[in-house]
């Protein structure tokens, strides 16, 4: 896949979508941001479950990982929580699910993976998890390895 004139359409996919998934979005943003290729692409997240929404509002991003964000210079303001939907899989090009479990829920809720667009972030860059920071309380290891495999995909995405 390379930039095209549509926009690539990029969802990242996280359980509760208050963590792992929005770092994702704003770091990829940023990074596409600085390369003067915002506009070639659309970028968003989401959950694959309902836990972080309450009477249909979702929950805002995590206090560490949004100060972890701001430890970068990165906003994630007015970002709350939704839950992927069966309509985003024709939408988006790629779903990028943080770790094996996204994955398998994601092909569960979506009865498989016919166009081959579910993947691992880390999958572009060392292979791997992107450990949960809601357990592991390391906001800052999960910044690093969600750069890492951001970096990775807009090179994969960029070059030809």
């Amino acid at each position: 896949m390379s930039v095209t004139n549509r926009p690539i359409r990029i969802l990242f996919v996280c359980h509760g979508n208050i963590c792992r998934s929005p770092m994702a979005e704003f770091i990829f943003k940023d990074m596409v941001r600085q390369v003067g290729l915002a506009d070639q692409f659309e970028i968003a997240s989401a959950a694959t479950s309902r836990e972080e929404i309450w009477h249909g509002k979702g929950n805002p991003v995590y206090p560490p990982a949004k100060a972890e964000l701001a430890a970068h210079g990165l906003s994630c303001d007015g970002k709350c929580a939704r839950q992927l939907t069966v309509a985003d899989y024709d939408y988006y090009d790629l779903l990028l699910a943080m770790d094996g479990s996204n994955v398998r829920n994601l092909h569960r809720m979506l009865g498989g993976d016919p166009q081959h667009k579910i993947k691992k972030l880390l999958d572009y860059a060392h292979g791997g998890d992107v450990a949960d920071p809601w357990y592991s309380r390391d906001f800052a290891r999960a910044y690093q390895d969600i750069a890492t495999g951001c970096r990775a995909l807009l090179t994969a995405l960029t070059t030809k």
